[in-house]
């Protein structure tokens, strides 16, 4: 059977599906390979109601007799708001995730990420590194992650989750494993700092399958030529990595910022978010007026290292504080 994780069915004119679809797809043959066509339709191409084809936002559009019909999951849903999104990041296993987690939601972030702790965090500053030890020191383990991801769905059916991470931890059992929880724990996209396109065969395409997002990274050094390479196949969002180094240690300023997301929005109708380096309220709003999205990491790490069993209570604050700056950051622009 075909299989999705639609929350929710919007229609969307059929002139512009149509167009879209043409344009990306010309024979059934090319469908993208997130999308499973049940042979029973092959061999029944009346029934219509059962096919789905993605369009260049890579969205999945449902074809019916009457037309087309937009389905749209968490992030997706999330990203098409009015307001930019509040994307927090803390790490599984680093103090009681499901107290710090609920915190994040009540305090009002849109978008959650969990990281997976891992022992050689390349991207990540000291506050994450630290994280990824205290967790790693606790006994975390993969199967932990998952356990956290599904009492987080069962809690907050709504909520985009997704999880972030490096390549081994989610490829040593093989993708598809990887994939399957990610699936049966309800998780929304997965971000792999150090795996590149080009060296990425099984992981991205097990996600897709399952209809979870592979979120990819770009970063001021990525060039346009280089852009086509990292959107293809990308869902979601795009991340963008404000800064050429490890989070938490240093910040972009506004003017190149603005300037590297009208340009990767000159490549892509996926939203943007901008991350490495945000700490505060002011600057998020900054951000905010110029990206689809905002995420917090490292600040919020540091709260989880300050304040032990009482992170939740600052976790909340700072987030309401974070998400007031971003939700109006537009409106204020305007």
């Amino acid at each position: 059977m075909v299989r999705t994780v639609c929350q929710r069915v919007e229609f969307a004119p059929r002139e512009d599906c149509l167009s879209r679809l043409n344009s990306s797809l010309r024979l059934r043959r090319s469908l993208h390979p997130s999308v499973r066509v049940d042979r029973r339709i092959q061999r029944r191409p009346r029934l219509r109601d059962e096919c789905f084809y993605p369009d260049r936002n890579h969205r999945l559009l449902f074809q019916t007799h009457t037309g087309f019909r937009l389905l749209t999951n968490r992030l997706s849903t999330t990203f098409a708001g009015p307001n930019p999104a509040l994307v927090c990041f803390i790490t599984a296993g680093d103090g009681d995730t499901a107290a710090n987690l609920d915190a994040l939601v009540a305090g009002g972030a849109d978008v959650i990420e969990l990281g997976m702790p891992f022992t050689d965090p390349m991207a990540d500053g000291p506050a994450i590194q630290n994280a990824n030890i205290r967790s790693l020191a606790r006994g975390t383990t993969t199967a932990d992650v998952f356990a956290q991801a599904t009492a987080f769905r069962t809690r907050h059916p709504d909520v985009p989750l997704v999880l972030m991470g490096y390549a081994n931890p989610m490829i040593r059992r093989g993708a598809d494993w990887f994939a399957d929880q990610c699936a049966n724990a309800g998780v929304d996209g997965v971000i792999c700092v150090d795996l590149a396109p080009e060296e990425d065969p099984d992981l991205g395409p097990a996600l897709r399958t399952r209809g979870i997002a592979l979120i990819r990274l770009s970063t001021p050094t990525t060039s346009d030529a280089r852009l086509p390479a990292v959107l293809d196949g990308s869902g979601g969002f795009l991340y963008y990595v404000s800064v050429a180094g490890i989070t938490g240690l240093q910040s972009a300023t506004i003017v190149d910022i603005e300037a590297n997301v009208s340009r990767i929005k000159r490549h892509t109708d996926l939203p943007v978010a901008v991350g490495f380096g945000v700490k505060e309220p002011e600057q998020a709003a900054q951000i905010a007026r110029v990206a689809d999205g905002v995420v917090v990491g490292s600040a919020l790490v540091q709260i989880v290292e300050q304040h032990g069993t009482d992170a939740p209570q600052h976790l909340q604050e700072l987030t309401a504080r974070l998400a007031k700056a971003v939700h109006s950051a537009r409106k204020a622009g305007a």
